[in-house]
């Protein structure tokens, strides 16, 4: 049974929502960073960022502090409001041919904790730890976990009926995505929402993990200090955005490899021979097409590996990913990579025109090897999650990417 509630969000007054949404810190470019600041009073960066206006970069207990004070300098300017009813909201996002549609909600700890909630990738203690300690400074969450549930018959319509009515936002980014918010504050709604997914098994964690994970350490910390503790306080839930499992979009990461651990390329090519059939392709763009089939760029070539099922045996859902597949036929034995997060001579990429990137980047000497891998499949994922396993890292590249500053869940 999964337990979601509703909650009082603050967010963006409706005149200002297109200028304070923003995307991801990491996906701005250095130059369109300092023009957003420059330009745009209204960014939600200049909260994220908030050591721009100090001649040296600000890091630490000290940058969360500034967070929190620049937080508190938009809700006093009337660049943010707080809601006074709890309410779901439903968030639909419009790209090209991509739509998806979910709601965000504050979702359990304690669901999390008890594997209800379930996670396909590891996570760094630190990092939880330090996330955990920015939480707790600033006082909010302004970024949702991306969390997927089954396609559920009832929950799309409450969420159609809802959509019938005038939505709070509508707006387009100059990124040409629509967005798309509708507030469900109504009780019948909210009541139907919530009995739906106490009908349901399991969440899965699409992305955020560390974001969860924090969420309990924090948890677990605010319980500690607070000697009234109910359980009902709202460090009890994090903010997540729950969509179903049909509307993702999973793309793969492609491989690239810095040298070939000392071997020469024929050296390579017959060590791989003992686990792949192998096929050149030459010089013209080629992608794999299916499951345990790869595509490798080596010196001005592309190759296709299909691996030989009788050399490399299957022990449980994890040895059937392509991803771990190739960490343990090539990259581990071969090439020498033994730590995919941190060994330097492996980078990755994604994105639709990434084996191109890829290519270029092999030609121009930054690196020698590379591979393509078709993307994973939902039901893979919910595999992994269920077996209690882990993931290789960049494992996949899940859509869709939200802005932060849409809607916040205060501590």
């Amino acid at each position: 049974m999964a337990i979601i509630k509703p909650f009082k969000a603050v967010r963006p007054t409706k005149d200002k929502v297109a200028y304070v949404t923003s995307r991801s810190y990491q996906e701005y470019s250095k130059d369109e960073l300092e023009a957003t600041l420059n330009y745009n009073p209204f960014s939600f960066l200049h909260i994220i960022n908030p050591g721009y206006k100090f001649s040296k970069e600000v890091t630490g207990e000290k940058r969360f502090n500034l967070v929190h004070n620049r937080y508190l300098e938009f809700l006093e300017g009337n660049i943010f409001l707080k809601d006074s009813k709890d309410s779901f909201y439903i968030y639909q996002i419009e790209k090209g041919k991509f739509k998806c549609c979910g709601f965000f909600c504050a979702a359990s700890v304690g669901d999390y904790r008890n594997d209800i909630i379930k996670k396909h990738e590891d996570t760094l203690s630190s990092r939880e730890q330090l996330f955990a300690k920015y939480l707790k400074t600033v006082g909010f969450n302004a970024e949702p976990v991306l969390m997927t549930y089954a396609d559920d018959i009832n929950v799309k319509e409450i969420l159609d009926l809802e959509k019938q009515k005038e939505p709070e936002y509508l707006f387009t980014t100059p990124d040409k995505i629509k967005h798309t918010l509708w507030m469900v504050s109504n009780e019948h709604s909210i009541k139907g929402l919530v009995r739906e997914f106490a009908k349901t098994e399991s969440l899965y964690i699409a992305d955020g993990h560390h974001r969860s994970a924090s969420s309990e350490v924090l948890a677990n910390i605010s319980q500690m200090e607070n000697p009234t503790h109910t359980g009902n306080e709202p460090y009890n839930y994090f903010m997540c955005y729950l969509i179903p499992e049909s509307e993702i979009r999973i793309y793969e990461f492609n491989r690239m490899v810095k040298d070939l651990n000392g071997l020469t390329k024929e050296e390579f090519l017959i060590k791989l021979d003992a686990l792949f059939r192998i096929e050149k392709k030459g010089n013209v763009l080629y992608k794999p097409t299916k499951k345990h089939h790869f595509s490798m760029y080596l010196d001005g070539d592309f190759y296709s590996l299909f691996l030989r099922k009788k050399v490399y045996g299957f022990t449980d859902e994890l040895s059937k990913l392509d991803t771990q597949i190739l960490y343990k036929t090539i990259l581990d034995p071969i090439l020498g990579i033994k730590d995919l997060r941190s060994d330097n001579r492996i980078h990755y990429g994604y994105g639709k025109h990434n084996v191109i990137r890829m290519k270029d980047e092999i030609d121009h000497g930054n690196f020698k090897v590379g591979f393509s891998l078709v993307p994973l499949k939902v039901d893979e994922i919910k595999s992994i999650a269920d077996a209690g396993l882990v993931m290789p890292p960049k494992s996949t590249y899940i859509e869709p990417k939200l802005r932060s500053g849409m809607a916040i869940y205060e501590f």
